[in-house]
């Protein structure tokens, strides 16, 4: 059986896949923050943003979900996002994720990859805007 906060992880990871920012964004806390394990942070305009430029030049942008754990205030999940850019090279960029659910919205993300798997995404991103 799965928890409220398993629901809102499942709902909100769905409407990435589908590209249904309306949904993302009514899944997102009003004070929602997005950490990068770069130091940085995004509120919910600007993890909009990126993600919206992903799905621009990811083809069949997917994640493959390989364990999912809840824990006190939200969820952490392992995965993968996967897919195709404009000239056919297959992505694959693994994360580990930390998401606070409040109010059943994501009001934190705590985001860890290896930058070196998103540098082909960036890079199709920057010849797309060019």
């Amino acid at each position: 059986m799965s928890t409220p906060a398993e629901n809102v992880v499942a709902r909100f990871f769905a409407a990435l896949e589908a590209g249904d920012f309306a949904t993302v964004e009514a899944l997102y806390h009003p004070d929602a923050v997005m950490w990068l394990n770069d130091g940085t942070e995004r509120g919910v305009a600007g993890t909009l943003a990126v993600l919206q430029g992903l799905h621009a030049v990811v083809d069949g942008f997917r994640y493959e979900v390989a364990r999912r754990h809840v824990v006190d205030g939200g969820v952490v999940q392992q995965h993968a996002l996967c897919g195709r850019l404009p000239d056919g090279t297959e992505v694959r960029m693994p994360a580990a994720m930390y998401l606070e659910i409040a109010d059943g919205r994501v009001r934190r993300i705590e985001e860890y990859l290896d930058s070196a798997h998103a540098a082909p995404i960036r890079a199709a991103r920057g010849a797309l805007a060019s």
